[in-house]
């Protein structure tokens, strides 16, 4: 059963994760919405973070910000090799901590952290309790990194047609102004900015 679980998870999760990024993709394209003064382009968040959630980087591309797509996944590559070091050395210890506490006098000679320690329980016990939390705490910081990519694409395609241009103008012009219990106009200075 374990075998076929093995099969299951390598053979078909890829094809699911690759047949929802074909599906996504096919639908990438900026959808274009008609006004009747003209017609704009409009980029949507929303399929951003969904892009993002279901394959980490693919809003990214979608937002056209490729340069992001190798920091996501250098963090996420270092973020499982400490899941895979920490979970070692969690496993070690906890086995060499079981021994010594159960009084197993047979594995004492064959396990080699508690020749290393010498049996010593509570120098066993601070290393488990070490690697246990470093390994949460790296599970921690990958969820963390997952959500943060999502948040990332989704303010990547809000401010995505977001105007940046060099036509700031900043002007004081005068200004009358007829208020409701005034007999007469009263003038005034207006500030007005664009950008």
């Amino acid at each position: 059963m374990n075998r076929l679980n093995n099969i299951f998870s390598s053979t078909y999760l890829p094809v699911f994760m690759l047949w929802i990024v074909m599906l996504l993709s096919s639908e990438s394209s900026p959808q274009t919405v008609t006004n009747s003064k003209d017609s704009t382009t409009f980029h949507s968040p929303k399929k951003a973070a969904i892009m993002s959630a279901a394959l980490p980087g693919l809003g990214q591309a979608y937002n056209k910000k490729y340069w992001k797509i190798p920091i996501i996944y250098a963090g996420f590559g270092t973020l499982i090799y400490f899941i895979q070091t920490n979970g070692s050395e969690y496993r070690n210890f906890r086995n060499a901590y079981n021994i010594v506490a159960t009084g197993d006098t047979a594995s004492f000679s064959t396990n080699e952290y508690v020749v290393r320690y010498n049996g010593n329980i509570n120098q066993l016990q601070e290393g488990r309790n070490y690697y246990r939390r470093n390994l949460e705490l790296s599970y921690i910081l990958t969820g963390m990194l997952y959500i943060l990519q999502i948040i990332d694409a989704s303010v990547d395609a809000n401010l995505f047609d977001f105007d940046v241009s060099d036509d700031l103008s900043f002007r004081f012009e005068p200004m009358t102004s007829n208020y409701f219990l005034a007999s007469k106009p009263t003038p005034g200075i207006t500030l007005k900015y664009r950008f």
